[in-house]
């Protein structure tokens, strides 16, 4: 049995969280929303870095986890390497999943659905290089769509109007097959983004990365019964909760919500 911390800006690591409790049930799970700073698509790489590893920090501090999974990919294609070198236990990524993407089109015509942040970074374009150069990627970046997932979960009202708007040029895209919803938040909206593309008389395939984030998971630590307590906590940098969000993290089995870096009563985040 081994402590997983899932980590986010947001709530849209829980979409990874699930993948990686149905291929590992028999772990204690912490889900880290970093919901102070959220969203991390829009700031720099250095303010990026820094606010992760100040956040990883306490994570270490609070958790003491066996395993940290950075669950966003804006996160991921920044701050990787320098949360290696600082911390000894295993730590998993999320990138963007384009080389399955390239396998699967037949078209070879294929969209990035990310952050304004990941779209733009070199590290996306370098598995672009190296996984799909025979495809041509149409990227799309959108900080909306990540507000749209957030507020989903927090039980606001999903407005397909707006989702819509902000896959424009994707539907404007001929011969486009597969799309990949490169940001952890993305899967939350699955349904709604399915039905805008099938009203469009559209028959694409969306892809995400939660299955292969789930998989190294589960090569990285035994799943099995000893030792297990079934504890799953789900951690705020900022007390801000509602009774859909608090509804939904029961459903998925967590059974406590606390402040990530409370002392005595106070945020020292």
């Amino acid at each position: 049995m081994s402590r997983i911390v899932v980590f986010d800006s947001g709530v849209g690591g829980l979409s990874v969280y699930q993948e990686i409790v149905k291929k590992c049930p028999n772990h204690d799970y912490v889900f880290v929303s970093d919901n102070l700073a959220f969203p991390y698509g829009t700031k720099s790489e250095s303010e990026l870095t820094e606010r992760v590893l100040s956040v990883a920090h306490v994570i270490e501090q609070q958790y003491k986890p066996d395993l940290l999974v950075v669950a966003c990919n804006t996160a991921s294609t920044v701050v990787l390497s320098s949360l290696r070198s600082r911390f000894t236990f295993p730590i998993v990524g999320v990138v963007p999943a384009i080389k399955p993407a390239a396998k699967l089109s037949k078209t070879k015509t294929i969209g990035l659905l990310a952050t304004p942040g990941t779209v733009s970074r070199g590290y996306t374009q370098e598995l672009i290089n190296k996984f799909a150069a025979d495809c041509h990627v149409i990227k799309v970046g959108s900080s909306k769509l990540v507000e749209i997932a957030e507020r989903k979960l927090y039980g606001f009202s999903v407005d397909i109007n707006q989702i819509e708007k902000e896959l424009t040029l994707l539907l404007k895209t001929k011969n486009l097959d597969v799309l990949v919803l490169a940001c952890t938040h993305f899967p939350l909206l699955n349904k709604e983004i399915d039905c805008i593309f099938k009203e469009k008389n559209n028959v694409v395939f969306l892809i995400d990365s939660g299955q292969a984030i789930a998989n190294r998971v589960a090569e990285l630590c035994l799943d099995n019964d000893e030792g297990s307590s079934n504890k799953k906590i789900a951690a705020f940098t900022k007390e801000k909760t509602s009774n859909t969000l608090k509804l939904y993290l029961n459903k998925l089995g967590f059974n406590s919500i606390e402040l990530l870096g409370e002392s005595r009563g106070e945020l020292y985040l």
